[in-house]
Protein backbone atom coordinates (compact mmCIF):
# COMPACT_ATOMS: atom_id res chain seq x y z
CA UNK A 1 0.00 0.00 0.00
CA UNK A 2 2.81 2.58 0.80
CA UNK A 3 4.92 1.58 -1.96
CA UNK A 4 1.72 2.31 -4.55
CA UNK A 5 0.73 5.92 -2.93
CA UNK A 6 4.87 6.80 -3.20
CA UNK A 7 4.48 5.73 -7.02
CA UNK A 8 1.49 7.69 -7.50
CA UNK A 9 3.02 10.80 -5.83
CA UNK A 10 5.70 10.72 -8.36
CA UNK A 11 5.59 12.18 -11.97
CA UNK A 12 7.68 11.94 -14.99
CA UNK A 13 7.59 14.83 -17.51
CA UNK A 14 9.84 14.84 -20.55
CA UNK A 15 11.15 18.05 -22.16
CA UNK A 16 8.34 18.83 -24.82
CA UNK A 17 5.70 18.51 -21.95
CA UNK A 18 4.11 20.08 -19.13
CA UNK A 19 2.14 19.40 -15.91
CA UNK A 20 -0.81 20.87 -14.91
CA UNK A 21 -1.85 20.35 -11.55
CA UNK A 22 -5.01 20.60 -9.98
CA UNK A 23 -5.24 20.18 -5.86
CA UNK A 24 -8.74 20.01 -4.90
CA UNK A 25 -10.02 21.02 -8.00
CA UNK A 26 -8.42 24.24 -8.43
CA UNK A 27 -5.60 25.09 -10.41
CA UNK A 28 -2.39 25.07 -7.98
CA UNK A 29 0.81 25.42 -11.11
CA UNK A 30 2.32 24.13 -13.73
CA UNK A 31 5.23 21.73 -13.36
CA UNK A 32 8.18 21.78 -15.88
CA UNK A 33 9.80 18.65 -17.27
CA UNK A 34 11.70 16.02 -15.04
CA UNK A 35 11.06 14.21 -11.69
CA UNK A 36 7.89 15.88 -9.92
CA UNK A 37 5.72 15.11 -6.63
CA UNK A 38 2.71 16.23 -5.88
CA UNK A 39 0.12 15.10 -3.14
CA UNK A 40 -1.66 11.80 -3.45
CA UNK A 41 -5.29 11.80 -3.91
CA UNK A 42 -5.22 15.50 -3.08
CA UNK A 43 -3.38 16.56 -6.69
CA UNK A 44 -4.16 15.51 -10.16
CA UNK A 45 -1.34 16.22 -12.84
CA UNK A 46 -2.71 16.57 -16.30
CA UNK A 47 0.48 16.24 -18.98
CA UNK A 48 0.09 18.90 -22.25
CA UNK A 49 2.38 18.65 -24.91
CA UNK A 50 4.10 21.60 -26.08
CA UNK A 51 4.93 20.27 -29.39
CA UNK A 52 3.97 21.60 -33.08
CA UNK A 53 0.85 19.74 -34.36
CA UNK A 54 0.20 19.70 -38.24
CA UNK A 55 -3.90 19.08 -38.17
CA UNK A 56 -5.72 18.30 -42.07
CA UNK A 57 -8.53 20.47 -42.36
CA UNK A 58 -11.03 18.00 -44.31
CA UNK A 59 -12.37 18.93 -47.59
CA UNK A 60 -15.16 21.71 -47.49
CA UNK A 61 -17.42 22.64 -49.41
CA UNK A 62 -17.24 26.29 -50.69
CA UNK A 63 -19.18 29.01 -52.84
CA UNK A 64 -16.94 31.56 -53.85
CA UNK A 65 -18.04 35.32 -53.94
CA UNK A 66 -18.15 34.87 -57.61
CA UNK A 67 -20.95 31.65 -57.16
CA UNK A 68 -18.24 29.06 -57.98
CA UNK A 69 -18.65 25.93 -56.12
CA UNK A 70 -15.23 24.34 -54.81
CA UNK A 71 -13.67 21.85 -52.24
CA UNK A 72 -10.82 23.12 -50.40
CA UNK A 73 -8.74 21.33 -47.92
CA UNK A 74 -5.85 22.74 -45.50
CA UNK A 75 -3.28 22.24 -42.81
CA UNK A 76 -3.13 23.56 -39.48
CA UNK A 77 0.06 24.27 -37.70
CA UNK A 78 -0.44 25.01 -33.91
CA UNK A 79 1.48 24.30 -30.70
CA UNK A 80 -0.01 25.11 -26.64
CA UNK A 81 1.49 28.09 -25.48
CA UNK A 82 -0.19 28.49 -22.39
CA UNK A 83 -0.75 24.57 -21.00
CA UNK A 84 -3.15 25.83 -17.91
CA UNK A 85 -5.36 27.65 -20.04
CA UNK A 86 -5.68 24.97 -22.52
CA UNK A 87 -7.62 22.57 -20.11
CA UNK A 88 -9.42 25.32 -17.88
CA UNK A 89 -10.84 27.51 -21.04
CA UNK A 90 -11.99 25.09 -23.15
CA UNK A 91 -13.03 21.51 -22.79
CA UNK A 92 -11.02 19.79 -25.63
CA UNK A 93 -8.30 22.53 -27.45
CA UNK A 94 -7.52 19.46 -30.61
CA UNK A 95 -11.28 19.64 -31.44
CA UNK A 96 -11.99 22.81 -30.67
CA UNK A 97 -9.32 24.18 -33.17
CA UNK A 98 -10.28 21.73 -35.80
CA UNK A 99 -14.04 22.97 -35.88
CA UNK A 100 -12.93 26.77 -35.41
CA UNK A 101 -10.62 26.05 -38.74
CA UNK A 102 -12.99 24.29 -40.58
CA UNK A 103 -15.75 27.50 -40.10
CA UNK A 104 -13.19 29.99 -40.74
CA UNK A 105 -11.98 28.14 -44.01
CA UNK A 106 -15.58 28.54 -45.28
CA UNK A 107 -16.09 31.57 -43.99
CA UNK A 108 -12.83 33.19 -45.76
CA UNK A 109 -12.78 31.56 -48.88
CA UNK A 110 -16.90 32.36 -49.31
CA UNK A 111 -15.46 35.82 -49.57
CA UNK A 112 -12.91 35.23 -51.86
CA UNK A 113 -13.45 35.32 -56.27
CA UNK A 114 -12.03 32.32 -57.44
CA UNK A 115 -9.27 33.99 -58.93
CA UNK A 116 -8.15 35.50 -55.52
CA UNK A 117 -8.20 31.87 -54.40
CA UNK A 118 -6.28 30.11 -57.24
CA UNK A 119 -3.70 33.64 -57.55
CA UNK A 120 -3.34 35.03 -54.20
CA UNK A 121 -2.88 32.13 -51.77
CA UNK A 122 -0.39 33.18 -49.28
CA UNK A 123 -2.52 36.17 -49.01
CA UNK A 124 -5.65 34.26 -48.09
CA UNK A 125 -3.26 31.84 -45.69
CA UNK A 126 -2.01 34.70 -43.96
CA UNK A 127 -5.44 36.49 -43.15
CA UNK A 128 -6.91 32.22 -42.08
CA UNK A 129 -3.73 32.63 -39.61
CA UNK A 130 -4.28 36.04 -38.17
CA UNK A 131 -8.53 34.55 -37.61
CA UNK A 132 -7.36 31.59 -36.35
CA UNK A 133 -4.98 33.10 -33.84
CA UNK A 134 -6.74 35.59 -32.12
CA UNK A 135 -9.93 33.27 -31.60
CA UNK A 136 -7.51 30.63 -30.27
CA UNK A 137 -5.45 33.10 -27.97
CA UNK A 138 -8.20 32.36 -25.16
CA UNK A 139 -7.30 29.05 -25.23
CA UNK A 140 -3.58 29.04 -24.90
CA UNK A 141 -2.73 27.80 -28.44
CA UNK A 142 -0.61 29.53 -30.97
CA UNK A 143 -1.38 28.96 -34.55
CA UNK A 144 2.33 29.45 -36.43
CA UNK A 145 0.78 28.57 -39.86
CA UNK A 146 -2.01 27.38 -42.32
CA UNK A 147 -1.35 25.93 -45.79
CA UNK A 148 -4.46 26.21 -48.85
CA UNK A 149 -3.55 22.49 -50.04
CA UNK A 150 -5.56 21.38 -52.81
CA UNK A 151 -8.26 23.60 -54.69
CA UNK A 152 -10.43 20.94 -56.40
CA UNK A 153 -12.61 22.64 -59.48
CA UNK A 154 -15.65 21.48 -61.07
CA UNK A 155 -14.82 19.66 -64.18
CA UNK A 156 -16.85 22.33 -66.35
CA UNK A 157 -14.95 24.80 -64.72
CA UNK A 158 -11.71 23.52 -65.83
CA UNK A 159 -12.43 23.55 -69.51
CA UNK A 160 -13.64 26.59 -69.11
CA UNK A 161 -10.31 27.57 -67.77
CA UNK A 162 -8.65 25.63 -70.31
CA UNK A 163 -9.65 27.63 -73.21
CA UNK A 164 -9.36 31.03 -71.80
CA UNK A 165 -5.48 29.63 -70.93
CA UNK A 166 -5.50 28.54 -74.69
CA UNK A 167 -7.19 32.32 -75.56
CA UNK A 168 -4.86 34.04 -73.77
CA UNK A 169 -1.42 32.36 -75.04
CA UNK A 170 -2.87 32.90 -79.09
CA UNK A 171 -3.54 36.38 -78.22
CA UNK A 172 0.18 36.93 -77.06
CA UNK A 173 1.24 34.62 -79.96
CA UNK A 174 -0.22 37.40 -82.09
CA UNK A 175 0.65 40.53 -80.67
CA UNK A 176 4.37 39.19 -80.72
CA UNK A 177 4.22 38.93 -84.23
CA UNK A 178 2.27 41.63 -84.66
CA UNK A 179 5.36 43.08 -83.24
CA UNK A 180 8.09 41.86 -85.34
CA UNK A 181 6.30 42.43 -88.33
CA UNK A 182 6.51 46.40 -86.77
CA UNK A 183 10.03 46.13 -86.10
CA UNK A 184 10.88 44.82 -88.85
CA UNK A 185 8.84 47.08 -91.03
CA UNK A 186 11.08 49.89 -89.58
CA UNK A 187 14.71 48.35 -90.21
CA UNK A 188 13.21 47.87 -94.11
CA UNK A 189 12.07 51.24 -94.14
CA UNK A 190 15.70 52.63 -92.74
CA UNK A 191 17.33 50.15 -94.79
CA UNK A 192 15.56 52.05 -97.84
CA UNK A 193 16.67 55.37 -96.94
CA UNK A 194 19.93 54.45 -96.99
CA UNK A 195 19.90 52.58 -99.91
CA UNK A 196 18.60 55.60 -101.67
CA UNK A 197 21.05 57.74 -100.98
CA UNK A 198 23.85 55.78 -102.79
CA UNK A 199 23.59 55.18 -106.56
CA UNK A 200 25.33 51.99 -106.65
CA UNK A 201 24.02 50.71 -103.52
CA UNK A 202 20.81 49.15 -104.77
CA UNK A 203 22.70 47.78 -107.43
CA UNK A 204 24.82 45.72 -105.13
CA UNK A 205 22.07 44.54 -103.20
CA UNK A 206 20.00 43.27 -106.46
CA UNK A 207 23.51 41.18 -106.91
CA UNK A 208 23.70 39.97 -103.34
CA UNK A 209 19.98 38.55 -103.61
CA UNK A 210 20.99 37.44 -107.02
CA UNK A 211 23.80 35.60 -105.57
CA UNK A 212 22.10 34.25 -102.60
CA UNK A 213 19.23 32.77 -105.22
CA UNK A 214 21.73 31.46 -107.58
CA UNK A 215 22.85 29.22 -104.72
CA UNK A 216 19.91 26.57 -106.05
CA UNK A 217 21.11 24.51 -108.40
CA UNK A 218 18.54 23.02 -109.74
CA UNK A 219 16.30 26.15 -110.16
CA UNK A 220 16.13 28.81 -113.69
CA UNK A 221 16.48 32.44 -112.70
CA UNK A 222 15.21 35.24 -115.34
CA UNK A 223 16.10 38.59 -114.33
CA UNK A 224 16.08 42.05 -116.42
CA UNK A 225 19.63 43.06 -116.87
CA UNK A 226 19.81 46.95 -115.57
CA UNK A 227 20.49 49.46 -118.38
CA UNK A 228 23.46 50.81 -116.41
CA UNK A 229 25.51 47.52 -116.85
CA UNK A 230 25.66 47.95 -120.63
CA UNK A 231 25.49 51.39 -121.07
CA UNK A 232 29.08 51.84 -120.91
CA UNK A 233 29.07 49.61 -123.90
CA UNK A 234 26.35 51.08 -125.98
CA UNK A 235 28.47 54.79 -125.66
CA UNK A 236 31.34 53.07 -127.20
CA UNK A 237 29.85 51.73 -129.93
CA UNK A 238 28.36 54.55 -130.71
CA UNK A 239 31.51 56.56 -130.81
CA UNK A 240 33.06 53.91 -132.97
CA UNK A 241 30.23 54.31 -135.44
CA UNK A 242 30.76 57.93 -135.34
Amino acid sequence: MGVALVGSAVRVLFEYERGVVFRLGRFAGVKGPGLRFIIPVVDKLVKVSLRTVAMDVPPQDVITKDNVSVKVNAVLYFRVVAPEKSLIEVENYLYATSQLAQTSLRSVLGQSELDELLAQRDRINQHLQEILDRQTDPWGVKISNVEIKHVDLPLEMQRAMARQAEAERERRSKVIHAEGEFQASQKLADAAKIISTENGALQLRFLQTLTEVSAEKNSTIIFPIPIDLISPFLQQKEKSEK
